[in-house]
C-alpha cells in the first residue's frame, strides 16, 4: 500500500510540474521578433555599428541563385564559458603606464558588457612568460621544497589589473592559468628558457606548485577556475618552455599533478591537456584520453592557431576530430595573436579576419570557449624580454597615453559582447562559401548570429528559420552579429 502511494504521489508530482517545465523550455520561435543588425566593415566607420532593424516574413523554398544562412533551433550543441583575453605581466605593465582615465576606458572597453565587449574569459600565466621584462619565478632558486613561495612580484602590476578587469566585469569573469616553464633547477636543461624537460626527482615539487600557485591567487580574491598542465609542450621557444610528450604529459597528470590537486583540495579546478596548437592535438588526445587513470582528471583540451607557421591553412578539422571522437571532454580556444609586429598595419583588416576565421569555425567544431592573447601592448607589441613581438587587440603609445583600438578588437567583439556564457551553440550552415556563421541562444531567449563576409562585394542574404526569413545586405569585408 504504501509503496503504491508513493508511486502515486511521484506521478501527481510530475504533472504538475510539467507544465511549468514545458514553460521553462519552450522552442525558439520567430513569432513577433525583431532582428537588431550590427555590423563592422572594413573601408567604413561601421564598428559594431546598429545598422537595420528588421522583421520576419514567409519564407518559401529558397532558389539556388540565392545566398542564404540557415539556422536550425531545434538542434543544439555544446554550452558556452565566454570569450577573453590573457592578463600577462606586459599587459599589466603597459597598463601601470597608462593614465587613470585611459585605465578606466581601457577596462571598460573589453570587459563592460554595455559599453564595452563583454569579456568574460581570463587566462594568466603561472609565474614568467615571453610577455614578461624577464624571467622570474616565485621561489628562490633551488628550493625542492618551496619553502620561499611568494607571488610578491604579481602584486606590484599582475595582480591590480586582474582584479581592476574582474570588477569591470561585475565578477563575472572565468580565470585559469598556464604555466610557461618549471624553474630552471627542476629542468634537463636547467634553464627556464629553450626548452628541456622536467627531471623527474621534481615531479612531486612541480605539482605542489601549482597548487601554491591557486591558493595564493585565491588568498588574493582572485577563484581560479582551471589551470592547463603546459603551454606548448611540443615547442622548445627561445623563451620560456617545456617539453612534454604525449606520454610524459599523461602520466604528469595521472601520478603527480591530478592526484595532487585533489589531495590539496582543488579537485574542483579544471585540468586543461595540451594547450598547443591544432596540428598534433588528435594524437595528444588520443594518448591522454585512451588512460582511464590520466583522463579522469583531464577536463579537456586546450589549443593555439599558430600551425600556420609552415605555411599551411589552419587545422580546423583536427578540432572537430577530437570533439567526434571525445565528445565527454570539452575543448577551449587557449591562445592566438597576430606574430610579427609591425605599426604600419594597426588597421591591417586581414588581421581581424583571421580572428573571425578561426572563432566560427572553432565554435562550429565544438568549442565552449575563445581566449585571445595579451589584452593590451605597447607601441612596440611589447615588452617582451625575447623580442617576440606581436599584435594585440588594443595597443597603448606609452609616450602619447593614447589607446589604439586595432579591427580585431572589434571583430572578436562581435561574439564576446553578444555571446553570453551558458548559450548554447545553434545548428547553422550557410549555402555560399564567401559567408561564414555560427549561431548561438542566450539564456534570455535571445538568438545570436555571427555573419561574415570574406569577399570583394556585399552580398545580400536569407537568414532563414523554419518557414520565416528576413532579408539581410553584409558589406565587402564585413562581420554582423544578428540578435534577435
Amino acid at each position: 500500500m504504501k509503496k503504491n502511494s508513493y508511486k502515486i504521489f511521484c506521478l501527481l508530482l510530475t504533472l504538475t510540474a510539467f507544465p511549468q517545465l514545458q514553460k521553462n523550455k519552450q522552442e525558439f520561435t520567430t513569432n513577433g521578433k525583431k532582428i537588431t543588425v550590427y555590423t563592422t566593415a572594413d573601408n567604413s566607420k561601421l564598428r559594431i555599428t546598429p545598422t537595420d532593424n528588421l522583421v520576419f516574413s514567409a519564407s518559401k523554398q529558397p532558389l539556388e541563385t540565392e545566398t542564404a544562412v540557415f539556422v536550425e533551433p531545434k538542434k543544439t550543441f555544446q554550452t558556452f564559458i565566454g570569450i577573453g583575453g590573457a592578463i600577462t605581466d606586459a599587459s599589466a605593465e603597459v597598463f601601470a603606464k597608462l593614465s587613470k582615465e585611459k585605465q578606466a576606458e581601457f577596462l571598460k572597453a573589453y570587459y563592460d558588457t554595455q559599453n564595452g565587449i563583454g569579456y568574460s574569459l581570463l587566462r594568466t600565466t603561472i609565474h614568467s612568460s615571453d610577455f614578461s621584462s624577464g624571467s622570474y619565478t616565485y621561489i628562490k632558486e633551488g628550493d625542492k621544497d618551496l619553502k620561499t613561495f611568494n607571488i610578491n612580484h604579481d602584486r606590484q602590476y599582475r595582480i591590480p589589473m586582474i582584479k581592476g578587469a574582474m570588477k569591470a566585469a561585475n565578477n563575472n569573469i572565468v580565470l585559469y592559468v598556464a604555466p610557461w616553464s618549471p624553474p630552471a633547477f627542476m629542468k634537463s636543461n636547467k634553464d627556464m628558457l629553450k626548452g628541456g624537460t622536467l627531471l623527474p626527482e621534481y615531479n612531486q615539487a612541480w605539482a605542489n606548485y601549482y597548487v601554491k600557485f591557486i591558493k595564493a591567487y585565491e588568498k588574493e580574491g582572485m577563484p581560479i577556475w582551471g589551470t592547463s598542465v603546459q603551454n606548448e609542450p611540443m615547442a622548445a621557444q627561445t623563451w620560456e618552455s617545456c617539453i612534454y610528450s604525449a606520454e610524459a604529459e599523461r602520466d604528469f597528470i595521472k601520478n603527480f599533478l591530478g592526484p595532487t590537486m585533489k589531495k590539496a583540495g582543488l579537485g574542483d579546478k579544471k585540468i586543461i591537456a595540451w594547450d598547443h596548437n591544432r596540428d598534433l592535438m588528435n594524437q595528444r588526445a588520443n594518448v591522454i584520453y585512451s588512460d582511464p587513470e590520466a583522463s579522469k582528471y583531464v577536463w579537456g583540451m586546450g589549443f593555439h592557431w599558430y600551425e600556420t607557421w609552415t605555411g599551411g591553412a589552419p587545422m580546423f578539422d583536427n578540432v572537430k576530430q577530437v570533439n567526434q571522437d571525445y565528445p565527454d571532454k570539452k575543448l577551449l580556444f587557449t591562445e592566438g595573436c597576430i606574430e610579427k609586429f609591425d605599426p604600419a598595419k594597426y588597421q591591417f583588416w586581414p588581421n581581424a579576419e583571421r580572428y573571425g576565421v578561426s572563432m566560427i569555425n572553432d565554435f562550429n567544431n565544438g568549442t565552449v570557449g575563445w581566449t585571445d592573447w595579451n589584452v593590451l601592448l605597447d607601441q612596440n607589441g611589447g615588452p617582451n624580454h625575447v623580442g617576440n613581438f606581436c599584435f594585440a587587440p588594443i595597443h597603448a603609445n606609452t609616450t602619447t597615453g593614447e589607446l589604439i583600438y586595432t579591427p580585431s578588437y572589434y571583430y572578436i567583439g562581435h561574439f564576446s559582447k553578444f555571446i553570453r556564457p551558458n548559450a548554447k551553440r545553434v545548428s547553422t550552415a550557410v549555402s555560399r562559401s564567401s559567408l561564414l556563421s555560427t549561431s548561438f541562444l542566450n539564456t534570455d531567449g535571445k538568438m545570436i548570429t555571427v555573419v561574415m563576409n570574406q569577399s570583394d562585394i556585399s552580398v545580400t542574404y536569407n537568414l532563414i528559420i523554419a518557414s520565416e526569413k528576413t532579408v539581410v545586405t553584409i558589406p565587402a569585408r564585413a562581420i554582423q552579429t544578428l540578435v534577435y
